[in-house]
């Protein structure tokens, strides 16, 4: 099988193109070629495959096998991955994703993509989309939806804050091996916990803290973690946990809910930098169409072929 690694500032996956190739068990290939030692070593893989309602489809798993709705520096590298290596000559693309369908804008430079800016669609803020369960529900079978979820009206406009603020997780308590956190929950097609912190992230065990985030069982679905300095209104610095992965250099997807977690609690304004630990990305809150933007890079780090 071919196959390309790439990454987005750190966060590291391995690309094939499922119009050439057929991989049978992507969710057992995943956990055997991303690991560091015996495999490839990625943080997961993303299969390119023909789309019916799309230019592309980017299929998606994580280092552990499991199966992720998106990806914001993943998708970043599907963009440059379909111009790169002529799949399209369009430097406005659309990729279809478990969490809807992303539009992608290309900067081209010397016929190799250099910048990619992903709409990543509208944040969701509802604690029973995200999902996260109510404080008082954490003994429900997982997956359970608490009765007061049943009576949200579908029809309210979400974009209003007022229409949906009992519904939403912003700057609650959480309790995590004896320590009270306060949290935000976005989700950008996939779900993030977000916590800011007075100490600095770098110094943070997160390898210790990490994984009793993920499995918490206010998260019926596990949950990614950002801890997040701010640093000011304009620049933002977070870690990642990311279920499935444990922590990575980057994620897109948590960089977009940090920067809108931010704005919720008044923390920045609309526009931000996020420093992640393999770079920076740039985020913007568009407040006329609720969309996130993300821009950022997108690098080749090399070609290969393995026997699977």
């Amino acid at each position: 099988m071919k196959f390309t690694k790439m990454q987005g500032i750190g966060n590291d996956y391995i690309y094939v193109n499922a119009f050439t190739e057929t991989v049978s068990n992507p969710g057992e290939l995943s956990i055997r070629l991303s690991d560091r030692h015996f495999g490839v070593g990625s943080d997961g893989l993303i299969l390119i495959k023909p789309s019916k309602v799309a230019d592309f489809e980017m299929e998606m798993y994580n280092a552990d096998g499991s199966r992720s709705q998106m990806c914001g520096n993943g998708i970043r590298c599907v963009g440059k991955y379909v111009y790169d290596y002529g799949l399209t000559d369009k430097t406005t693309i659309t990729i279809d994703t478990l969490a809807g369908i992303k539009e992608l804008i290309l900067t081209v430079e010397n016929a190799k993509v250099s910048l990619v800016r992903v709409d990543m669609g509208e944040p969701i803020l509802e604690g029973k989309k995200i999902p996260v369960l109510p404080e008082d529900s954490t003994g429900l079978n997982q997956g359970a939806i608490p009765q007061e979820w049943e009576q949200v009206d579908p029809r309210a406009d979400y974009r209003n804050l007022d229409q949906i603020a009992e519904q939403t997780v912003i700057a609650k308590p959480l309790d995590v091996l004896g320590k009270s956190y306060t949290m935000t929950c976005v989700s950008m097609g996939n779900p993030h916990c977000i916590i800011f912190c007075e100490e600095d992230v770098r110094t943070l065990a997160l390898e210790k803290i990490g994984p009793n985030f993920e499995n918490h069982p206010r998260f019926p679905e596990r949950i990614n973690t950002e801890f997040v300095n701010v640093l000011d209104e304009n620049t933002l610095r977070m870690r990642v946990w990311e279920r499935g992965s444990g922590e990575t250099l980057a994620c897109g997807t948590g960089a977009c809910a940090v920067a809108v977690a931010a704005m919720l609690n008044k923390y920045t304004k609309r526009s931000v930098t996020v420093q992640l630990t393999g770079g920076d990305l740039q985020i913007t809150w568009d407040e006329e169409t609720n969309h996130v933007f993300m821009t950022g890079a997108a690098e080749i780090v090399f070609d290969g072929e393995i026997e699977i």
